[in-house]
């Protein structure tokens, strides 16, 4: 088989729920890296949120912070933080309209205390893995750190969680001409809202290109999974997009495959189908 670049997502597709890593996960990354194909993680974590447990398995490179920072083979290809003029105003428009924030740098998270509050509360629709995992990261103690400790000099992303979808389209009309909003799933809920902002032309799929340049192969040599819409972009650059059987309905729509979930190791089977392991 010729050498393919794949690129997983962390949350909902290569680990559930903040759970370590499975068995089978391992099986799957150090298998395939075993028979030549690179391996790559593609998340929209900042990287001090990137635990260890999932670090130790290998991986031949790292898109985190939704494709803000690039890096391969330890190499740094690309490192983009949102000016803290632009954070600023962003965070004015988001406390504007009643919405609750959380800001990513490279040294942590702060958040306003009311998002943990309403976080805390939520019920999350099981295809939401972003929702999960903040809640999870609450339960195990990650420390998240207020917004008023929040140090300035820029952020990678930023992140918002509202009681209000009207509120979530008035913020989009000041910023969609710098922002792409990701809402994701809320199913029935009509009281908590969450996604996050990503700049125009930096996400995971530019990402993807930058690291196929710098390899020198095609997108359509890389095979990509995900679950939710911050993995849309890198769904539609691969040369292969697979969505996670617990993926929400939109991604699963333009993927070209979609295997089981992610609690049936649906990652390392789809490998085995497609001769990685």
């Amino acid at each position: 088989m010729d050498r393919k670049l794949i690129f997983l997502d962390i949350d909902g597709t290569l680990i559930a729920s903040m759970a370590p890593p499975s068995g089978l996960a391992r099986k799957a990354v150090q298998g395939a890296r075993a028979k030549g194909h690179g391996v790559f993680l593609c998340t929209g974590r900042n990287m001090p949120i990137i635990g260890e447990d999932i670090l130790e398995l290998g991986f031949d490179g790292i898109i985190s912070s939704a494709g803000a920072h690039v890096e391969v083979g330890g190499q740094v290809l690309y490192d983009s933080l949102l000016p803290e003029e632009t954070v600023q105003e962003c965070l004015a428009v988001f406390h504007a309209n009643g919405i609750f924030c959380r800001i990513e740098d490279d040294k942590g998270i702060y958040t306003d205390p009311q998002m943990e509050a309403l976080l805390k509360e939520a019920r999350a629709d099981p295809a939401n893995s972003e929702l999960i995992r903040m809640q999870r990261e609450i339960e195990a103690g990650i420390l998240i750190r207020p917004y008023d400790q929040y140090p300035g000099g820029g952020a990678y992303k930023l992140c918002f969680t509202s009681t209000s979808l009207e509120a979530v389209e008035r913020a989009k009309s000041s910023l969609e001409d710098r922002f792409e909003f990701v809402v994701h799933p809320y199913g029935d809920s009509m009281a908590c809202f969450n996604g996050e902002i990503i700049p125009r032309g930096i996400d995971k799929g530019s990402a993807i290109r930058l690291v196929c340049r710098h390899l020198g192969m095609e997108p359509g040599d890389a095979v990509a999974f995900g679950d939710s819409m911050n993995d849309s972009e890198m769904i539609r650059c691969a040369g292969t997009g697979i969505a996670m059987g617990n993926a929400c309905r939109e991604l699963k729509d333009m993927a070209d495959i979609v295997c089981g979930s992610v609690e049936e190791d649906g990652l390392y089977y789809e490998f085995e189908k497609l001769g990685f392991v």
